[in-house]
């Protein structure tokens, strides 16, 4: 088996699985996933072949954004279990090889924080600038026109001291101060509580909105705005988003994870490639990996998509190490947005391109959209902004694990409903079926673990070559390390296609999405079927 060089990190050589605890395994009976749960399916990661698992928060939290409404950062909801079972999932994770990533919310916290109950009790607390408190303009509105995603005006006024307070998010999610130094010293200080427990980094949510203009200025209409889009993007947030100063912020942060070894940052971040690359750092370093929805935001075209791996290498500073992701919490399934049989072309695609990847939980069996009817629908924003589609709770559904009553999930009625087809769809039936998803990505996993060339080998598109042009459907690439080559064809539609291997003249096929063929010759041109990606070992 080749080996790794030394000098990579566990991030870069890894992959990252994101797991929504509320939803992936329920231990003690009451519908919710927790910290237990998890232990007990640590095996399932390690199995797969995973390297870390990123846990969404855990925190106390009155629950209106589901844990993004942060009420105390250093200890753990009753919901979840406790701090012993949290530094006890950190053991068990360790002892099995995995790392654990933990979801840090620096924006905004609850309404029911004590930093918040004392800052709006009076505008002399000493506590009042630890959040954005303006007052009302001339005609008694909001300061700013700005919006908050969840729909309406960004900003709640309070009655008892008569000025509004800033909320991105919900109302009951006040945005936080971070040009207070007080502030600032705080969390920080938070994220050292945690990484002496043991945890090996952070996913920051919402990194980029962490600073806002300092003088308030409104911001512009956004003249590409259309019905059906979110509400929030009716402006353009020139003065709520990606301030400079918020780079002075993220390399705090990130020099509090230098103290420790190997601690790692992943930063929430939807920006265009020339104003996302500023995250890892132009002063000083910043997140080890900002992260890379290209995947998730753009049409599934395989020229297009080319197009934006091409650009995003192009666009990465000197030594900074890329990073993709299919789907997470917030955006719909890949199954559900790409089809069945694309979703294995997409788990290709996601495990061979240069960088990190990120699995989110149930995408390893095709664990589709879940449809909620209206009376279990869970989600703020879909209460807030119905019938749009941009309700969060479909992604959201409990993991799949056998065909028995609640999916193994638990033993009660879940929170969120689960699939229709849970009993045929889930990891005790694919797990030694030889062409199931999961058997596809454990075989992607593998060859990743046991391959340097996909890992943390040199990428090269190969678009220019066979029929990959622009009206194709196949996208194609290869990587390489230690001598070692591979070809990555992949086609993006349900017909048939062929690529010809031009210059590289012939190879063996490593592994199929179909996963048959495995060690077949290829000479010349590779037959692609419908929905089919391939790997071929280059001679």
């Amino acid at each position: 088996m080749a080996t790794q060089p030394a000098e990579y990190l566990w991030w870069q050589r890894g992959v990252i699985y994101q797991i929504y605890p509320r939803s992936f395994q329920d231990s003690n009976n009451d519908g919710v996933g927790d910290l237990r749960g998890i232990r007990a399916r640590l095996d399932h990661l390690v199995e797969l072949g995973v390297d870390a698992l990123w846990i969404s928060p855990i925190f106390p939290s009155p629950m209106a954004d589901f844990g993004y409404d942060v009420a105390d950062y250093c200890d753990i909801h009753p919901l979840f279990g406790d701090l012993a079972d949290f530094d006890a999932l950190v053991s068990d994770a360790h002892r099995r090889g995995l790392k654990v990533i933990l979801d840090f919310v620096p924006n905004h916290t609850s309404d029911q924080h004590p930093w918040f109950r004392e800052s709006r009790s009076s505008r002399s607390n000493a506590r009042r600038d630890w959040y954005i408190w303006r007052d009302p303009a001339p005609d008694g509105g909001p300061p700013t026109n700005w919006l908050s995603y969840f729909g309406g005006p960004a900003w709640c006024y309070d009655e008892t001291t008569g000025q509004y307070y800033l909320h991105l998010f919900l109302k009951e999610q006040p945005d936080l101060n971070w040009r207070n130094p007080h502030v600032q010293a705080a969390m920080l200080d938070t994220m050292r509580f945690w990484l002496d427990r043991g945890v090996d980094g952070f996913r920051v949510d919402v990194m980029w909105l962490m600073i806002k203009d300092a003088h308030f200025r409104d911001n512009p209409p956004n003249p590409a705005w259309r019905p059906g889009m979110m509400p929030h993007m009716q402006l353009l947030e020139t003065y709520s988003a990606d301030q400079p100063e918020v780079h002075d912020i993220v390399a705090m942060m990130r020099q509090v994870l230098d103290e420790y070894d190997e601690r790692m940052m992943v930063g929430e971040i939807y920006l265009p490639y020339d104003r996302l690359m500023h995250y890892y750092g132009v002063r000083a370093p910043e997140a080890h990996l900002p992260f890379n929805f290209t995947l998730i935001l753009l049409p599934w075209e395989a020229h297009t998509i080319a197009q934006a791996i091409e650009a995003y290498e192009a666009a990465l500073p000197s030594g900074a190490w890329p990073n993709w992701v299919l789907g997470n919490h917030d955006q719909p399934r890949i199954a559900s947005r790409v089809g069945d049989a694309q979703a294995r072309v997409a788990a290709m695609l996601l495990l061979t391109l240069r960088g990190t990847p990120t699995i989110y939980y149930g995408d390893e069996i095709g664990i589709r959209n879940v449809p909620i009817p209206p009376d279990r629908v869970q989600d703020p924003f879909e209460k807030r902004v119905p019938g749009e589609g941009h309700g969060r709770d479909p992604q959201r559904t409990p993991m799949q694990w056998d065909a028995g009553e609640y999916a193994g999930f638990s033993t009660v009625e879940p929170w969120l409903p689960l699939a229709g087809d849970y009993r045929q769809l889930n990891v005790a039936a694919q797990r030694n079926a030889p062409h199931s998803m999961l058997s596809l990505y454990r075989r992607l996993l593998a060859l990743r673990r046991s391959e340097p060339a996909f890992s943390v080998g040199s990428y090269r598109s190969m678009m220019v070559m066979g029929d990959a042009g622009p009206a194709s459907s196949v996208l194609a690439y290869l990587r390489e390390a230690d001598g070692r080559r591979f070809l990555v064809v992949l086609n993006l539609a349900s017909r048939p296609a062929r690529f010809s291997l031009g210059a590289s003249g012939e190879g063996t096929v490593a592994l199929s999405t179909y996963l048959d063929h495995g060690g077949a010759t290829v000479r010349g041109e590779l037959e692609l079927r419908a929905d089919e990606g391939v790997i071929v070992a280059l001679a």
